[in-house]
């Protein structure tokens, strides 16, 4: 089955937005355009029901079921319980409160283990809690390829590591990680597992319940949808941290590591990610009495084989330059569209050269600090990030390449 491009574009009024033609975006990675379903429905949260939710009259009944109706698809879609999803005001806020959480439960003398692929959002808040004596392990990337290798994990990992934090997908090496995998290796050793998966999930929404995860974390501005902060914490390891909102909420799962006050409007609106995907999925033919974690892998799976068709040229424009390094695989089917390019000289410059021909990307560090000093690229440079997602077309596709040539 081949993505109909035409029909997905159509559910972005981005792409008929005059102000934007011409204009191919390539910043994806830093958060998509997003799609009418949403879009509608934030306008009829705002419009009819900004309300206090959940009382007896009539507004603030249907206020209360749309962000009822957002968590109960959204966490069929990702394989877990209802109140094992949370919303958040964004991913580094909930890592923040999860990272206290964890502070409060484990000892001092016990360890976690992070990695310097990550997002500073995923890497962050855990470093700090070596202020509480808590050991921090550093899983390191390969200087030259910058991937994580399992067999360093194994030598990090014994009987006082309670948890290990890892990317999905690094948000500028782009390599997919073997999520299973590094799962299973620390359940066996006795630790939780939390996956950033920020930079992954606009590629296709993941099965959480078959990774294993313990957590997992994305962004919905990044997945088409407003800008919430999306996080998974699977029941065994939620009951057992600390609360950390208000006392009275602590029987209520979802509500345990949100102090924050919600966002109502912006939660019922993510109701309207699953509308998108629930599109995607009849109009492409699937059965309609798929579940919807079933409905979401069928949905990926499009994505991706288009991403990856649309991938592989890029890659091999960047590997065949001597005046660019291409980070991360060269091979499109081990990564997510995400193309970090070292240019040797400060990124952002190219950025605004490609800028003028309708090339909208970006040269920055990204928060990924720790791995571009891995990988001796200086951040102040940067690098040139290059990210797409399913909505991209050929045609964009080949105005980038153009323009690349003109440039570099």
């Amino acid at each position: 089955m081949t993505l109909d491009i035409d029909f997905v574009r159509a559910q972005f009024p981005a792409f008929s937005e005059p102000s934007l033609r011409g204009q191919a975006f390539f910043g994806n990675a830093g958060g998509s355009y997003t799609c009418k379903p949403v879009i509608d429905r934030l306008f009829r949260f705002y419009t009819q029901r900004k309300v206090q939710p959940y009382a007896p009259y009539a507004a603030s009944q249907l206020a209360g079921c749309e962000m009822d109706e957002a968590r109960a698809r959204l966490s069929a879609m990702l394989g877990v319980a209802g109140d094992e999803l949370s919303f958040g005001p964004s991913t580094t806020q909930n890592t923040y409160v999860l990272a206290r959480a964890f502070g409060d439960w484990m000892q001092k003398g016990e360890a976690i283990i992070v990695t310097n692929q990550d997002h500073e959002a995923n890497s962050g808040p855990w470093r700090r809690l070596a202020d509480q004596g808590i050991e921090v392990r550093e899983w390191k990337i390969d200087p030259v390829s910058g991937m994580l290798n399992t067999d360093d994990l194994d030598e990090l990992l014994d009987e006082k590591v309670r948890l290990v934090c890892f990317p999905h997908c690094s948000n500028v090496i782009g390599a997919i990680n073997p999520v299973v995998e590094i799962t299973a290796m620390a359940h066996a050793a006795g630790a939780f597992v939390c996956v950033d998966g920020v930079s992954y999930a606009p590629h296709g929404f993941p099965d959480v319940g078959m990774l294993g995860a313990d957590i997992y974390l994305l962004s919905a501005y990044k997945t088409y949808g407003p800008h919430q902060g999306l996080m998974v914490i699977r029941r065994a390891l939620g009951e057992l941290l600390p609360n950390q909102g208000h006392y009275f909420n602590a029987d209520s799962l979802y509500k345990r590591f949100t102090p924050a006050g919600p966002d109502h409007a912006q939660i019922a609106a993510c109701a309207g990610m699953a509308d998108y995907i629930d599109a995607l999925h009849a109009h492409h033919g699937g059965g309609g009495d798929m579940a919807p974690a079933r409905k979401s892998a069928f949905v990926h799976d499009l994505m991706r084989a288009h991403e990856t068709r649309l991938l592989q040229p890029l890659l091999d424009w960047a590997n065949i330059r001597n005046s660019v390094r291409l980070i991360g695989p060269d091979k499109a089917s081990g990564r997510a569209p995400t193309v970090a390019l070292d240019l040797g000289r400060a990124a952002f410059p190219l950025a605004k050269k490609l800028a003028d021909r309708g090339i909208m990307a970006e040269g920055s560090d990204f928060y990924a600090v720790r791995a571009l000093e891995a990988l001796g690229i200086s951040p102040e440079d940067g690098v040139l990030r290059l990210s797409f997602t399913h909505y991209t077309a050929q045609s964009e596709m080949d105005q980038l390449l153009n323009a690349l040539d003109d440039i570099v």
